[in-house]
């Protein structure tokens, strides 16, 4: 795996001023970037997320997702324990990228769930790829983190890569009348550990 550091800049944001990282997976040409916030030099486990990007959720405010209200939630929290890091990974659409996104979507409004649409396109329920976490939170000098996720998917997989996972944080958002199928697909067919009402629906 070739991820190389590129730079680092400031990015104030409503919650906190983070250093910006910027990575380039040479493989796949795909950029990276890592938020942190505080010192990691003690060694402790650091606050953080995984976070694959969603252009329609994170940045044009969809309600189809739970994606740009965990992407919110997850800054805030860092930045009220005052230490943490975000890894943005560009993996729109579980891996599928963007137009097949938008593919998927076409099937969703015709009745799928987002796992059946993805399939009926050809892909995995779920492409994307964590090894490009590891050689980040290397750089950054990260070796333990308390990780806020729902998905068992991504503590495997960084544990697969030598991160230990000291905690796993829930980051839950409510059901509303766009995302309720979404997020009942994701716990009863892609194993998240969503709250109770989730894991009711879903079965």
């Amino acid at each position: 795996m070739s991820v190389v550091f590129v730079a680092a800049s400031k990015l104030p944001t409503p919650f906190a001023t983070f250093t910006m990282h910027g990575f380039l997976d040479e493989a796949s040409g795909k950029e990276h970037v890592a938020l942190t916030l505080g010192d990691f030099s003690d060694g402790l486990p650091v606050l953080g997320r995984l976070h694959s990007e969603c252009l329609t959720g994170d940045a044009l405010f969809s309600q189809r997702c739970d994606c740009g209200a965990q992407l919110e939630a997850a800054l805030r929290a860092i930045a009220e324990e005052g230490r943490g890091v975000l890894l943005y990974l560009r993996q729109e659409g579980r891996g599928i990228g963007l137009l097949n996104k938008i593919r998927a979507y076409e099937l969703q409004d015709a009745g799928a769930d987002t796992v059946e649409a993805n399939e009926r396109l050809g892909f995995a329920a779920d492409q994307r790829d964590y090894s490009i976490c590891q050689p980040m939170l290397d750089h950054l000098g990260i070796s333990a983190i308390k990780l806020m996720t729902n998905n068992p998917r991504k503590v495997k997989a960084l544990e697969g890569f030598g991160v230990r996972v000291a905690e796993r944080h829930p980051l839950e958002i409510r059901l509303n009348v766009h995302n309720r199928k979404y997020l009942t697909t994701k716990a009863g067919k892609l194993g998240h550990m969503l709250g109770l009402q989730h894991q009711e629906e879903a079965e």
